[in-house]
């Protein structure tokens, strides 16, 4: 099995040298192999959630545990333990710095993006605490970073290539116009289902090739955006069980959040993806070889 990719962080880089010894005994055909494909397939991606994870079961705690009583508010506590949770994942070297800088320009492109909702009253938090910028606690932009976090870590440990992937500047004009839209359709027209036609013309050639074991698969990019925006979604909906924050039809009781924010989240990956390519330049698959696919520098982790 290929051994891991340099630049990665120094846990993951052992963590997938003790898994590729265990997995290597592992049968190469049959049901057993599936089963290991998927399990692989799952740590893996409870690997890369790890930032966001931590923030909800963070969000959480606080929802059952956090005494109304305590001198500390709990959203000044929830922006403490995030800013704990970054530390650690950079100190930790889950994270490395060249990843941080996208993470971070998440977190300042959603606290932006907060400022402006919770002023024309889109959603709203718990008005107590310090550690705020206007009527939106610190805590929101870690939310966006770990959608971030996310992304690059996915990135890096599924080996992601791109089969005709689109002209990075035309993907990022529209990504442009989707967070512009985010904005201007309190003014103006609401372009979403435009924006969302554009990215079915724009992405709908585009093919994802992933490792997770020892077999490469594919799937359409737009599928993979759906998959993850429907994730995010059910994340929303813990988030707002926490009381993290509320929509104004949660206020006198919460229910789940609207499946039409789905679209929202999906538009929104177009923007994480955008961010992303500024770490990591999207590649195609490697060329078949011989009538094989080269394995690509992954395996595992990696």
């Amino acid at each position: 099995m290929p051994s891991p990719r340099r630049g990665s962080p120094p846990v993951e880089q052992r963590i997938d040298e003790r898994a590729r010894r265990f997995l290597a005994t592992a049968p190469a055909g049959g049901g057993k192999t599936r089963l290991t494909e998927f399990v692989v397939f799952g740590l893996k991606q409870g690997w890369a959630c790890i930032f966001g994870a931590a923030l909800l079961a963070v969000l959480m705690a606080a929802r059952i545990w956090y005494p109304d009583t305590a001198g500390l508010a709990r959203n000044d506590f929830l922006t403490i333990a995030a800013v704990v949770i970054q530390i650690l994942m950079v100190a930790f070297k889950l994270e490395t710095l060249r990843e941080l800088r996208v993470i971070v320009l998440f977190h300042l492109v959603g606290t932006v993006m907060e400022l402006f909702k919770t002023d024309v009253g889109s959603w709203s938090y718990d008005a107590q605490g310090f550690l705020r910028i206007g009527a939106v606690p610190l805590f929101s932009g870690f939310m966006y970073a770990a959608v971030g976090s996310y992304m690059v870590r996915v990135y890096r440990q599924f080996d992601l290539k791109f089969a005709a992937y689109p002209r990075r500047w035309i993907t990022a004009v529209l990504a442009a116009a989707i967070y512009a839209n985010f904005f201007t359709h309190h003014y103006i027209w609401d372009l979403r289902w435009v924006l969302l036609a554009a990215v079915v013309l724009i992405y709908g050639r585009c093919v994802m090739h992933f490792r997770v074991f020892r077999r490469e698969f594919h799937m359409p990019l737009p599928v993979s955006f759906l998959l993850v925006a429907l994730f995010i979604w059910l994340a929303e909906n813990i988030a707002t069980w926490s009381g993290a924050w509320l929509y104004p039809s949660q206020v006198d009781g919460w229910h789940p959040v609207g499946l039409e924010k789905l679209v929202a989240w999906f538009l929104l990956m177009i923007i994480s993806v955008v961010l992303v390519a500024w770490v990591y330049k999207p590649q195609p698959p490697v060329a078949a070889t011989g009538g094989r696919r080269e394995a690509p520098s992954s395996a595992v982790l990696r």
